[in-house]
């Protein structure tokens, strides 16, 4: 295993009059190259616990172990960790702050301790791998470009460190349908091209259903379900009892379903669902 989680709690204010659990008792595992989505209500504690995969959060208890080794230990480097595991925030474009995209870009690596070759080398490979041209943008300000290229750069500033494992919290919030798809196409290329680990915060349950090969459920602090999107998708009735909802492919389906058209209920992708309308409309078996 990559990632194990054991028995991890956080607890917020902790003896103050607010005092609050974030986390309670999660437990789970990712492997290698693994894609897997979060998903759960506003509050239920999807950001506290990716906050704890990265190392900007200690746990009241449990553990996290990243390659055997546990990253909540107190003689851990958090420079090790930085190295390993690359953290997307909501909104990363907030956080630019050089006067052009090349140094942007390069400010990781540089902090990782990397020659300025090796650097220069990565800053052009993420920008190249995040759909913008190297040579177009480098020596421009980041404050000069479009929204959706502004998330693109700080993406690229987060992968330009190689990451083995990387984190993205909610990376098509605010943006405009096109550009949600193009950021999702990006991440698909990050993890074919790095061959990492992905973990996606999201509350797009199609985005979910077709990118992830595992999905984990939080709720008020806990791990409400996990498993493949199928498994978890399923549990309609679950889901919607903890304020998430199904795949748009999935209730279209059910509503045909409702209507008579004998299409099968367990259609997650939009993809999955123009395969099986073409097999009703065909008259194939």
């Amino acid at each position: 295993m990559q990632i194990q989680v054991r028995n991890l709690t956080h607890i917020y204010s902790e003896g103050m009059p607010y005092e609050s659990v974030a986390l309670e008792d999660i437990s789970f595992d990712i492997n290698k190259g693994e894609f897997v989505g979060v998903i759960g209500h506003t509050g239920s504690g999807k950001s506290t616990l990716i906050q704890h995969l990265n190392g900007l959060l200690k746990p009241k208890s449990g553990s996290i172990l990243i390659d055997g080794v546990d990253i909540t230990g107190k003689d851990v480097k958090m420079r090790d960790i930085r190295r390993k595991i690359g953290l997307v925030f909501q909104y990363p474009e907030y956080q630019l702050f050089e006067e052009t995209v090349h140094k942007d870009v390069a400010f990781g690596p540089l902090n990782l301790g990397l020659s300025q070759e090796e650097t220069d080398q990565r800053v052009a490979e993420a920008i190249g791998l995040v759909g913008l041209d190297y040579e177009e943008i480098a020596n421009r300000s980041p404050f000069e470009l479009s929204g959706g290229q502004k998330r693109r750069v700080a993406i690229a500033g987060v992968i330009a460190m190689k990451p083995e494992i990387l984190i993205l919290d909610e990376p098509t919030a605010g943006l405009d349908p096109k550009a949600h798809a193009d950021i999702l196409r990006m991440v698909e290329r990050i993890h074919e091209v790095q061959q990492n680990s992905i973990i996606l915060v999201s509350h797009n349950m199609g985005d979910i259903a077709r990118l992830a090969g595992k999905v984990l459920v939080m709720d008020r602090g806990r791990l409400a379900l996990t498993g493949t999107p199928g498994e978890v998708f399923r549990q309609a009735d679950l889901l919607e009892s903890l304020g998430l909802g199904l795949p748009p492919a999935t209730y279209l389906m059910r509503e045909l379903q409702s209507k008579g058209v004998p299409v099968s209920g367990d259609i997650l992708t939009m993809e999955e669902a123009e395969e099986e309308l073409y097999r009703i409309l065909s008259g194939e078996k």
